[in-house]
């Protein structure tokens, strides 16, 4: 959204959540997926819903279509219809602000916990921690009295570039389902509405007030929206929030195609839709093309297009009043559907709590991807260690609030350089060097907030004073930790990054470290990937967090000792060279006025599979600090009638001295195929917790229409018939076992 909200990341953690709604028994033996279902919109108060319609006024109606104030839409007081009361939080629930501007409302009770940010989150391939997430989240909002949170961003990682990637999820659209439908399903459990956003095709902040975004039928279907149709057929996500751009020559507020024809019709969406702040730009236009509350950016709220001119067209006939009825009931359905009218026993819901904080743990210590550990540097050993060196302006940062984009007033933010100092025995010294300065250029600060492809300018020269402090705290301490990375003021809604470089002049500090003590180790504390082969190679362990909330340094703290067996697997497809990533390689990306998806299909690790291009570290990469083996691998059968599930299992043994989970992913494959495929595409994954020495059965299901590809010319889904390789590792590029399977 566009303005000074703070945005937030979600991240996932490392105890199994065991009170989530499920059908499905588990064992230590054996782990299977579990299922998460929505409560649907239901027809219970349609009398009711048409009574209150049927006594209220013209402009009682159009009150409740527009914002009025900055996160509430209007209420009709005299009948009992309370307004919609909305609240920023992806990473957990903003702090109050004033009824018609962004200054802060200056009070004491709206502190709430700060949760990971969604790249974490789907760092855990844990659908657990997921709804864990969304079901502490909703519990915060019913605190604070909200009844909408604008919240999961389950937009697609197109770009490593993208300034909102830490807030996205992944790049691979059956990961983002997967995460959003249990978080989407825990928050609404909570009798509050998800507004699922940004629908859709909205993966750039360059440009994003008018971009004119081309994609083929084929593409948007199979990438771009199957997390949207999932987070409505599957969890029944309350309202959508649409995005600022433009669609095939829409914008995407006022886009018939893709509110009615796709997201109501097609999928049977009976929420409501929401307006990104300011992304109206007509008045009966977007109510007829499925548009039903705008909000906004400080303007009076009479000015709106729904708002004035919208009783100025009803009364010239432009538009009818069962038109203005139909969105107006949508409203009161969910404001009943959230017993904000009506309900007798909403939940109310506690916040700040020392529950939800330890919800912020789990997921933050699930969420830390170990990239490389050489000689197992990794944990640290303290026998004989009398003194650390804790390096770089990263271990001290705080996340909670920054950027352009919506972030958390919160008590509790535990920096890597506290975390460690909570951790580590009182016999062992910390060294602390800042080793680095976080400056941007103040010719160009202003960038921050334009929609530019320049995002912050940094200041990349180091200071020598601060080397050299750097340099001798690694020097005199037997082993160094340096905290790197990025930030939320340099990852931020409204601008994408210009590169991949490290800002701040971080590489060169990082190679003076290690040449200083070699017993460095390198935590990166950042939501997008960043060009690290040269750090990659010089150290002997490396490390990936992310804004990982409340409790993230205890979480990395507990990584980095040992306490937690690090179990995170990337989201993303790291790169080499982003020119090597395909909205780059095919130079469609950021676009001009009009931005064409060049590479179809081929997103993230389908364009590196695919093109057999080397990433610097694949999609699901992640290691562990123990070992496994795959074994018995097998599926239920070995020919499968369109309608049925494949089920496949095999047995993961942990090979290794320490317990620890491990991510079982399943790609599947079609070589002989009539129609242009990716290598291979993701259609399931199980995360398992195995104890050193055991064995554990992993069962994972895949119904066969998830092996669909879309048939523009017939406008259906589509198995084609033949023999399909399901491969089972643990990342796109570590396959373990293959099995090939016949569909009729």
């Amino acid at each position: 959204m566009k303005n000074k909200i703070l945005y937030l990341s979600a991240a996932l953690a490392f105890a199994v959540f065991t009170s989530c709604k499920s059908d499905v028994k588990t064992t230590d033996s054996e782990t299977a997926e579990k299922e998460y279902k929505g409560k649907e919109i239901g027809s219970e108060f349609d009398a009711e819903i048409d009574k209150l319609v049927s006594q209220m006024t013209l402009e009682e109606k159009i009150g409740m279509l527009h914002g009025n104030s900055m996160f509430t839409s209007g209420g009709v007081k005299r009948l009992g219809i309370p307004e919609l009361k909305m609240a920023d939080g992806p990473l957990g629930v903003r702090e109050e602000i004033s009824r018609d501007n962004w200054a802060p409302a200056g009070l004491t009770n709206d502190f709430a916990t700060y949760y990971p940010a969604g790249g974490g989150l789907a760092a855990t391939w844990n659908a657990d921690m997921a709804y864990t997430f969304g079901n502490s989240l909703g519990q915060e909002m019913r605190a604070r009295d909200k009844d909408m949170l604008l919240s999961p961003a389950i937009n697609i990682v197109r770009t490593p570039l993208g300034g909102r990637t830490y807030e996205y999820m992944s790049e691979d659209p059956f990961l983002n389902k997967k995460i959003a439908v249990p978080l989407i399903v825990g928050l609404q459990d909570n009798d509050v509405m998800a507004c699922v956003k940004h629908y859709a095709a909205n993966n750039q902040e360059t440009n994003r007030d008018f971009v004119d975004v081309q994609i083929d039928e084929r593409t948007l279907r199979e990438i771009y929206l199957p997390a949207f149709e999932a987070s409505i057929k599957e969890a029944h996500a309350y309202s959508v929030m649409g995005a600022y751009n433009k669609f095939r020559g829409e914008y995407l507020c006022e886009n018939d195609y893709m509110l009615n024809k796709i997201l109501r019709d097609e999928w049977g969406f009976k929420g409501v839709v929401v307006s990104d702040w300011a992304a109206v730009h007509s008045t009966v236009k977007s109510l007829e093309s499925g548009l039903d509350i705008e909000m906004g950016t400080p303007k009076p709220f009479k000015e709106f297009f729904l708002a004035d001119k919208l009783i100025a067209a009803a009364k010239n006939k432009e538009i009818s009043e069962a038109e203005l009825d139909k969105h107006v009931k949508r409203i009161l359905r969910t404001l009943f559907q959230v017993k904000a009218m009506g309900g007798k026993d909403r939940v109310k819901g506690s916040i700040a709590t020392e529950a939800h904080y330890q919800d912020a743990y789990k997921i933050a210590a699930e969420a830390v991807v170990l990239l490389k550990n050489d000689n197992n540097a990794l944990p640290l050993k303290l026998d004989g260690v009398k003194s650390i060196a804790v390096i770089g302006n990263n271990a001290t940062k705080k996340n909670a609030l920054g950027g352009f984009g919506a972030g958390v007033k919160t008590k509790r933010e535990v920096t890597p350089l506290e975390g460690l100092k909570n951790r580590l025995p009182s016999s062992v010294k910390i060294n602390y060097a800042e080793g680095y300065l976080e400056r941007y250029d103040e010719k160009n600060k202003g960038n921050l907030g334009n929609i530019t492809s320049n995002g912050p300018v940094t200041i990349d020269q180091l200071d020598p004073a601060k080397v050299q402090e750097a340099v001798e705290a690694a020097k005199k301490s037997d082993v160094a930790i340096i905290f790197a990375g990025s930030n939320r003021d340099y990852e931020t809604e409204a601008s994408d990054r210009r590169n991949l470089k490290l800002p701040f002049g971080q590489e060169e500090l990082i190679k003076k470290v290690i040449a200083a003590n070699p017993r460095t180790i390198v935590v990166m504390i950042a939501g997008a990937p960043f060009e690290i082969e040269e750090i990659s190679k010089k150290t002997s362990a490396l490390v990936w967090s992310w804004f990982n909330g409340s409790e993230g340094g205890n979480a990395l703290a507990d990584v980095l000792l040992g306490k937690v067996n690090p179990s995170g697997k990337l989201p993303w497809t790291m790169p080499k060279n982003i020119m090597d990533s395909p909205a780059h390689a095919t130079n469609s990306f950021p676009g001009g006025k009009t931005v064409n998806y060049a590479e179809g299909i081929l997103v993230g690790y389908r364009w590196f599979d695919t093109k057999n291009i080397a990433p610097l570290f694949p999609f699901g990469y992640g290691l562990s600090y123990t070992t496994f083996g795959f074994e018995n691998a097998k599926t239920d059968k070995t020919s499968y009638a369109q309608g049925e599930t494949i089920t496949v299992s095999v047995d993961v043994k942990n090979t290794g001295k320490v317990d620890g989970k491990e991510v079982v992913q399943l790609y599947a494959a079609k070589s002989d195929s009539k129609i242009t495929r990716a290598a291979q595409e993701l259609k399931g994954f199980q995360k398992t917790l195995v104890k050193s020495g055991s064995s554990n059965t992993v069962t994972i299901k895949v119904p066969v229409k998830e092996l669909a590809y879309y048939d523009v010319a017939a406008k259906k889904w589509t198995v084609e018939p033949g023999k399909y390789t399901l491969k089972l590792g643990n990342s796109s590029r570590e396959i373990k076992n293959e099995l090939v399977v016949t569909i009729k």
